[in-house]
């Protein structure tokens, strides 16, 4: 027998549609929760007098898509075998972001499986996986989820996470996974059907969530069980939270505080740590300052202003929001202070933006700092890498300035060989309407900024989703085998040094050059030329031991380095 429930506090009677097209009754509380019991294997809502058949809101499998029946699942049926992983802490980690559908050739959890002895030699501590619950089709970036207690079926369903899971564990391998709840995608969102899951308001990606209105601890208790059932049953180690600036919440208690608040309680029952990393686009660090000292309590955010920094600086564009970006100052100003944009002006925005971080009492490894990652790939008209445009040896210089910075560097799957193979929006609706309309809308948006219609990838054309794939044979190529074998040994150099972990952002000196930078970390500097010409560079005192060069024509003589063109050096001094 299993328990049927529902939350739909406006809804005059529910019924529940069970294998062979049965129906019963559901009994309705004074919380607004109906419940029945009953022998099932797939079943269905109807509400009210309707006769239309809908997804339970909490499903846990979606196995016939998100328009389907729901099916129940036994959480504790699954034989886990990590009964000794005690978890990893954040400060000091590796992150690796992959999307599951495109990480591998077959696109699934347990094909993921088979990669994970490269994550774990490569020296990474935790993968971040997208957005893995159910969405409209079987491919996309997730980010249009309207399950969130569902993994997605065609990735392969919850037993297929939790292996994934599992087999990370056994690796050393923490797990994060993605979550969006900031909006519902635009095709399976069955959910307000049954309450007010919804604001009157929106955001870039349709209605926000009602979060503050009447019938609200409803919608809230929605989010929150969703996010402590990935940490509890799927045993993730950690989420990341699309988007939060969309939570609009104008409560006392913001839900990402009451959510923080419940996460570490589950951490201190489980046993191990449990991260919540945000991503935000306010440059506000309330978000990661402790509860006990007024702040939310989240345990990271994203970092964008350190990525513009250094790909403004390493590529040299400037157009949209890098326009404040890309000289060396602007990158010395974030590895010291975490944002540029702290309270400054931002012209991208026109308006000032963005409040300082204390250096003396906020880590830096609260701050995700990254290259690229999919938005920085994927949102680019054509999905283009930046190896496509950086030789190998900017590639490394820039490698080496986010290693060595004060905060959690994360990767992009395939940026550790250099990937060559594009990372573009795709999606597989199969409603023609909201495929056209999401197609128009992709060209629209890049033609604001100069492209043309026929460069812009028809993101439901099955090849946009193959190219998407990496290519694993590359790693066989003596270049990007060259660039792999460098960034493993960054990684472990980090791992090696306490300068390099330690994430205190008052003892992190910087010093801009002409297209330079020299970088001091306690008795480690780094010197960085990415001019074309070689450049002598005055470290701050002199070095004792050379512990990493991107070009073996490097010099080193006291506090001197003499490197030639894009490359740099680690020292200790």
């Amino acid at each position: 027998m299993a328990e049927l429930a529902v939350w739909a506090p406006e809804r005059s009677r529910v019924r529940a549609r069970l294998d062979g097209g049965r129906e019963i009754d559901l009994t309705r509380g004074e919380d607004g929760w109906w419940r029945t019991t009953a022998s099932v294997t797939d079943y269905s809502f109807l509400l009210d007098d309707g006769y239309e058949p809908l997804p339970d809101p909490r499903s846990p499998w979606q196995p016939y898509g998100v328009h389907g029946p729901s099916r129940v699942y036994d959480h504790a049926a699954f034989p886990w075998t990590d009964a000794g992983w005690t978890g990893r802490a954040l400060p000091g980690g590796v992150l690796y972001e992959l999307h599951v559908g495109t990480f591998t050739p077959e696109g699934t959890f347990d094909a993921a499986v088979t990669r994970l002895d490269h994550l774990a030699e490569l020296g990474v501590t935790a993968v971040e996986l997208l957005p893995v619950n159910a969405f409209n089709g079987t491919h996309g970036w997730g980010y249009d989820g309207v399950c969130w207690y569902a993994p997605h079926e065609a990735y392969g369903g919850p037993d297929g996470l939790k292996r994934l899971v599992d087999a990370a564990h056994h690796r050393g391998l923490a797990v994060f996974v993605d979550a969006v709840y900031n909006h519902f995608g635009p095709s399976g969102a069955y959910a307000p059907r049954f309450a007010p899951y919804l604001a009157e308001g929106g955001n870039t990606w349709g209605r926000s969530l009602n979060l503050d209105g009447p019938h609200s601890d409803g919608v809230r208790r929605y989010v929150i069980d969703s996010a402590l059932m990935w940490l509890r049953d799927y045993h993730a180690d950690g989420l990341r939270l699309d988007a939060v600036h969309a939570l609009v919440d104008h409560r006392a208690v913001h839900v990402l505080e009451e959510l923080a608040a419940e996460v570490d309680a589950l951490a201190a029952h489980a046993g191990r740590p449990l991260t919540l990393i945000a991503e935000s686009d306010l440059n506000d660090p309330r978000l990661v300052t402790p509860r006990e000292a007024g702040g939310y309590g989240l345990h990271a955010q994203w970092d964008d202003d350190v990525h513009h920094a250094l790909h403004a600086l390493l590529t040299g564009e400037r157009q949209g929001y890098y326009a404040d970006f890309g000289s060396p100052g602007s990158v010395t100003k974030v590895l010291t202070h975490a944002f540029l944009h702290d309270g400054t002006w931002s012209s991208f925005r026109r308006r000032t933006h963005g409040r300082r971080v204390d250096r003396e009492r906020i880590p830096g490894h609260r701050f995700v700092a990254y290259l690229q990652n999919h938005d920085q790939v994927g949102n680019r008209a054509t999905g283009d890498r930046i190896s496509d445009t950086l030789s190998p040896a900017l590639l490394k210089v820039g490698a080496v300035l986010l290693f060595t910075s004060p905060f959690t560097p994360m990767l992009f799957m395939g940026e550790e060989w250099g990937a060559r193979t594009p990372w573009q929006f795709f999606t597989s609706h199969p409603e023609p309407e909201l495929a056209a309309a999401v197609a128009a809308g992709r060209r629209r948006e890049f033609a604001a900024h100069g492209w043309l219609s026929d460069e812009v990838p028809d993101p439901q054309d099955p090849l946009t989703f193959s190219r998407s794939h990496l290519d694993w044979a590359e790693l066989d190529k003596p270049a990007h085998r060259e660039l792999y074998d460098f960034h493993r040994a960054l990684i472990a150099l980090r791992g090696r040094r306490p300068d390099l972990t330690d994430p205190r952002l008052d003892r992190v000196e910087a010093w801009p050059g002409d297209r330079s930078l020299v970088v001091r970390r306690g008795s480690t500097a780094v010197a960085a030329n990415l001019a074309p010409h070689p450049q002598r560079l005055v470290l701050p005192a002199a070095a004792r031991v050379t512990l990493l060069v991107t070009d073996p024509a490097a010099t080193v003589d006291g506090d001197v380095v003499d490197l030639p063109g894009e490359s740099a050096a680690v020292v200790g001094i």
